[in-house]
C-alpha cells in the first residue's frame, strides 16, 4: 500500500507541520494551495517518490529538496514563481519525470545531467535562451517540453539524447534548426512552430526516424524538392 497525503486545493498557505513528521509518506500532494515558501524540513520525508508543488506561488526551493533522493517518479513545480533551481536538484538521480513550466527561469541548473533517468522534462514558458552542456548526459529522455522561452540555440550536447523522440520548440527564438539533433535516431517529433526560420536544411530529409515535422508560422518557405523527399519518406510536414 502507497503512503499518500492528498492536500490539493485546501486553500493551506503554509504548509502545515504535523506534514513533516510524516516520515512514511511516499506520495505528497501540495498542488494549488497558495504556497508562498517550502520549509527545509521537506528534506526528511525520504521516502517520497512522487511530490506535487504546482499551481502554488513558490519563489525559491530550498537546497533540502535534493535530500530527497528516493524520488522516482514525480517531480512537479510548474506554475510558481521561481527564478532558479537549487543546485542540489541534480542529487534526484532516480527521477523519471520533471516539470519546471510556468515559472520565471533563466538558466536550469547544470546539475540536471545528473538526472540520467529523466525520461520526460518539461521546461515551457519560463525565460530559458538555451539548456545546460549537461543535458547531453540524460540518455534516457524520451521527451523535451521547450515551448514559450526565448531560445536561440541548443547546446552541441543536445546530439547524444538517442532516446529522444519528442521536441518542442515552439514559441522561441529560433532563427535556424539547431543541427544537433540532425543524428538523434528515434527522435520522431520537432514541433518549432512560431519560431524565426526562414530556411529549411538539405539535412532534415536524412534524419533517421523523423515523422512530424510542425513549421508553422515561421517565415520560411521550403523547396519543392525537400519537401517531396520528406513526404516520400513518409515524414508529414505542417506549413
Amino acid at each position: 500500500m502507497t503512503h499518500t497525503l492528498n492536500l490539493w486545493r485546501r486553500r493551506l498557505g503554509d504548509v502545515p507541520a504535523s506534514v513533516w513528521e510524516r516520515t512514511e509518506l511516499e506520495v505528497l500532494i501540495l498542488a494549488d494551495n497558495d504556497l508562498t515558501r517550502l520549509p527545509p524540513e521537506i528534506g526528511g520525508l525520504r521516502r517520497l517518490t512522487t511530490l506535487d508543488l504546482g499551481h502554488n506561488r513558490l519563489t525559491s526551493l530550498p537546497g533540502e529538496l535534493g535530500h530527497l533522493t528516493g524520488l522516482s517518479g514525480f517531480l512537479y513545480l510548474h506554475d510558481n514563481d521561481l527564478t532558479e533551481i537549487p543546485d542540489t536538484l541534480g542529487e534526484l538521480t532516480r527521477l523519471r519525470y520533471l516539470n519546471v513550466g510556468e515559472n520565471r527561469l533563466t538558466v536550469l541548473p547544470a546539475t540536471l545531467g545528473r538526472m540520467t533517468r529523466l525520461i520526460e522534462l518539461r521546461a515551457q514558458h519560463n525565460r530559458l535562451t538555451t539548456l545546460p552542456d549537461s543535458i547531453g548526459s540524460l540518455g534516457d529522455l524520451r521527451e523535451l517540453w521547450l515551448r514559450g522561452n526565448t531560445i536561440t540555440a541548443l547546446p552541441s550536447s543536445t546530439a547524444s539524447l538517442h532516446a529522444l523522440r519528442h521536441l518542442d520548440l515552439r514559441e522561441n527564438a529560433l532563427a535556424e534548426l539547431p543541427e544537433t539533433i540532425a543524428g538523434l535516431p528515434l527522435l520522431r517529433h520537432v514541433d518549432v512552430r512560431s519560431n524565426r526560420l526562414t530556411r529549411l536544411p538539405d539535412w532534415i530529409a536524412d534524419m533517421p526516424a523523423l515523422e512530424k515535422l510542425d513549421l508553422r508560422w515561421n517565415p520560411c518557405a521550403p523547396s519543392p524538392a525537400l519537401l517531396a523527399r520528406l513526404e516520400r519518406r513518409g515524414c508529414v510536414v505542417l506549413l
